[in-house]
């Protein structure tokens, strides 16, 4: 077994699918399907069943799954330990990305920074906000594009991006709803908002829920979930017409003809992406991956 067959496999089951896993990996969806068939086929098991619903680990799956964190986790040890014997700290960047990035934040920097440090290796992984700051608190993660700021002095942090969401609707509400000049918040009363767990940005969280109930809307009681709200259920909550979902309008998942993206009037509700980084780091293609970022307007 090779490492990035690893990868792969790890990728699928975290990211429940393989959709999910294809964007965070950065490879098409066909690709990735046929390494874990392949990989299935070395090792002469099933590994993973899948359905409609997404994909889950069989018993030698999980198996797998306990063996390849393990090497994986020793492996980036290894890079890490040779990585700080550098002199300008160069190496393996370690790189926590949310869901739902513009799709064009990240190319100009990253090219910007393979220019100026071609010996540095970015190794991006899909993290909650929550999630990334733990990983930076364990030494897990270089830097993190995160939707809060953290508090305290541990951490550094640039405001990168903000956006202001508009609205998915199924396509007969949106035509009902939908004025000149976008979809008022508050005419989305009744409707169910497909949200995403508290537990994965509590901050953020707490700021959306708090401007759609100031608009009347009933975002629902907090659910114990944990995992990513990905585009497709989002979409298949939607297409029902009886649930609306919030997206920036250069969302990068295709919307079918079912459903439609409308701004909301006003821009009430503006998400913002934080670059954070342990403030006592001083490695110099950090610093130069962090300035590659336009600085933006004050939040």
């Amino acid at each position: 077994m090779e490492l990035r067959e690893l990868r792969v496999f790890v990728a699928v089951v975290e990211e429940g699918g393989m959709s999910a896993a294809a964007r965070r990996l950065h490879v098409s969806q066909s690709a990735l399907s046929q390494t874990v068939t392949a990989l299935e086929r070395q090792l002469g098991v099933k590994l993973l069943v899948r359905s409609s619903s997404g994909v889950r680990t069989t018993e030698a799956g999980a198996t797998l799954l306990s063996e390849a964190r393990a090497v994986l986790a020793r492996h980036d040890q290894a890079v890490r330990a040779m990585a700080a014997l550098t002199s300008q700290g160069e190496g393996t960047l370690r790189l926590g990305v949310p869901l739902e990035l513009p799709p064009d934040l990240l190319t100009p920097v990253l090219t910007e920074l393979s220019r100026a440090y071609p010996d540095t290796r970015v190794q991006a992984r899909h993290l909650s906000t929550a999630a990334q700051l733990e990983a930076l608190q364990a030494d897990e993660l270089d830097v993190g594009l995160m939707r809060e700021r953290p508090a305290g002095p541990e951490f550094d942090a640039m405001l990168v991006v903000r956006e202001n969401l508009g609205v998915l609707l199924g396509a007969e509400q949106a035509a009902e709803l939908a004025g000149p000049h976008g979809v008022r918040l508050e005419a989305l009363a009744g409707l169910e908002w497909v949200g995403f767990p508290r537990a994965g940005s509590p901050a953020w969280w707490d700021e959306l829920t708090s401007v759609l109930r100031s608009h009347g809307l009933d975002v629902g009681p907090e659910t114990d979930a944990v995992e990513p709200l990905i585009a497709e259920v989002k979409l298949a909550a939607v297409i029902t017409g009886r649930a609306f979902a919030l997206a920036p309008p250069n969302w990068a998942q295709p919307i079918p003809e079912t459903v439609m993206w409308s701004p909301l009037v006003g821009d009430p509700l503006v998400r913002r992406t934080w670059a954070v980084w342990p403030s006592s780091c001083r490695r110099r293609d950090l610093g130069h991956f962090i300035a590659a970022f336009e600085q933006p307007a004050s939040p």
